[in-house]
């Protein structure tokens, strides 16, 4: 999508949709006051990658000092290692006083998605993303979304080499790994921005930090939760659905999507898992033309909010019973729904191990 800017809110320019925009955009927020970049709940590298490249590229052009801010935690290892080892600096939204921000922006994530925690009632300047939009963004001073793109974090790079702005390691090591992380080292939807900048971006980057973010260890509950995926998935014919019940991180309905996408025959994945008064859900296919996006939207229409990719999606419900009755009972439904989705019929569903002797 073409950089976009309303003209109805007269403190917000028209700014030219051209090579300049992001130049013009630059020069708006100079001198407005604190700016605040918001990130989808629970993070994950894109989010985080994209946040910590438009504050060291405001930083750099005008000196102010963005605050980046989620919801949620930060919980799988991976992402905790990144933030830790590239020292990244946010503060969780409850602890921000929302009103000290003159400049709102967000990355990867848009406003009353039901992905962050930024209050629908409030003004949001920027939105620059790579999901396609669900809700109207008139009202949104600048929007530059780019759904044929594989990562947020191509974008942010972008327009740091548009501008001239040099890039030290711990940036770099995170653009790149953002990169590598959401496109799956180039093998999941990913385009010609992505590769470039992957490939730019790989000798700037700081190897042994590389390593240390994809190899993090681990506490017991983890490997508990690859054993309750296992022990709960059933298979549908091509279609496999988990339900890991109730989860103290909800990253691991993602990364046991991943996984189990590997089981033989297995074209779909549904995950979910109960976290903190919703039920977080995660879909994965090794098919380009899957459309989850598009998909999830449909499982979930008058229960919750979703959206994604063509391989890669995601949702949740809110305000969902913990109950052991009622999470069987949104499996059952999720998964008819999904097989409607995909047109496909309906198969008897099986255990995915067979049971011991």
């Amino acid at each position: 999508m073409v950089p976009q800017i309303s003209s109805d809110d007269a403190s917000c320019p028209f700014f030219s949709k051209d090579g300049d925009s992001v130049a013009e955009v630059i020069e708006w927020i100079r001198g407005r006051g604190k700016v605040l970049i918001v990130t989808h709940d629970n993070p994950d590298p894109d989010s985080i990658a994209a946040a910590i490249a438009l504050r060291h590229l405001l930083l750099v052009k005008t000196g102010q000092n963005a605050v980046i801010t989620y919801g949620g935690i930060v919980g799988r290892g991976e992402n905790r290692s990144m933030v830790k080892l590239l020292e990244i600096q946010m503060k969780p939204i409850c602890q921000l006083d929302l009103d000290q921000f003159a400049v709102v922006c967000m990355v990867d994530t848009q406003p009353n998605t039901g992905n962050n925690s930024f209050p629908a009632d409030r003004q949001v300047h920027l939105v620059i993303d790579h999901h396609a939009p669900k809700t109207d963004l008139s009202n949104v001073c600048w929007v530059d979304i780019r759904t044929h793109y594989g990562a947020s974090a191509t974008i942010l790079y972008e327009y740091l080499c548009q501008q001239d702005v040099k890039l030290n390691t711990k940036l770099a090591t995170s653009l790149f790994y953002a990169i590598k992380s959401e496109t799956q080292d180039l093998g999941r939807e990913w385009s010609k921005a992505d590769r470039d900048a992957y490939l730019k971006l790989l000798p700037l980057s700081n190897n042994r930090i590389l390593f240390d973010i994809v190899h993090p260890q681990v506490p017991r509950e983890y490997f508990s939760a690859f054993r309750t995926a296992i022990d709960f998935a059933r298979v549908y014919g091509e279609v496999l659905v988990f339900n890991l019940r109730r989860i103290d991180n909800p990253d691991l309905v993602a990364e046991l999507a991943d996984f189990l996408l590997r089981q033989e025959g297995v074209k779909y994945v549904l995950g979910m898992g109960w976290y903190d008064g919703m039920q977080i859900l995660s879909m994965r296919s090794s098919a380009p033309e899957a459309l989850l996006g598009l998909v999830i939207q449909q499982m979930v229409e008058g229960l919750g909010t979703a959206g994604g990719h063509g391989m890669v999606a995601g949702g949740q419900i809110r305000e969902m019973d913990e109950d052991e009755a009622a999470q069987e009972e949104l499996e059952r439904l999720l998964t008819r729904r999904l097989f409607k989705a995909l047109q496909l019929d309906s198969v008897p569903g099986e255990p995915l191990l067979a049971e011991g002797p």
